[in-house]
């Protein structure tokens, strides 16, 4: 398939329930159309120090719908403009995460040695709604051979 096979297609679109838990918090929205995530922002100013981790609101409950989860994953700019990371890498947000008090907090860590300001509005994190597919364990022999280590496909 080539990116021309690829144009005129339609992303499938869901309805997606949100709450704004202030007023001057902004709606997610995609950046561009050919966005997979869309963008998360500060629902406040943080000031994180140096090689701490800090909790930051986003004023947003998000009510992923059954079947599906939200995962956080930084800007790809994060790191390079501000030194911070996603303290846990991605985030995962289930589906019944989504009362009242479920507001989404994005755990940065901020990795150099000076305060790093986050400013409200600003965005520093990605959301992307993806489908569920849950596991059934079955106990059962490994298979005849191993294929090796971390680095053993070269």
């Amino acid at each position: 398939m080539t990116r021309g096979d690829l144009e005129g297609l339609i992303p499938m679109i869901m309805k997606i329930k949100i709450t704004r838990l202030r007023d001057d918090v902004e709606i997610p929205n995609y950046q561009t159309d050919g966005a997979a995530a869309f963008d998360l922002a500060s629902a406040e100013e943080v000031e994180v120090p140096p090689k701490t981790l800090k909790l930051v609101p986003t004023g947003l409950v998000i009510g992923t719908p059954p079947g599906h989860v939200l995962i956080l994953a930084s800007r790809s700019s994060l790191f390079k403009k501000k030194g911070l990371v996603l303290a846990n890498g991605i985030g995962v947000v289930d589906s019944d995460y989504a009362g009242p008090d479920d507001q989404i907090f994005l755990a940065v860590y901020n990795q150099l040695e000076i305060e790093v300001k986050i400013e409200a509005g600003e965005r520093i994190a990605q959301g992307m709604i993806m489908p569920v597919v849950r596991a059934e364990f079955e106990e059962g022999e490994t298979s005849e051979k191993s294929r090796g280590g971390f680095g053993s496909t070269g």
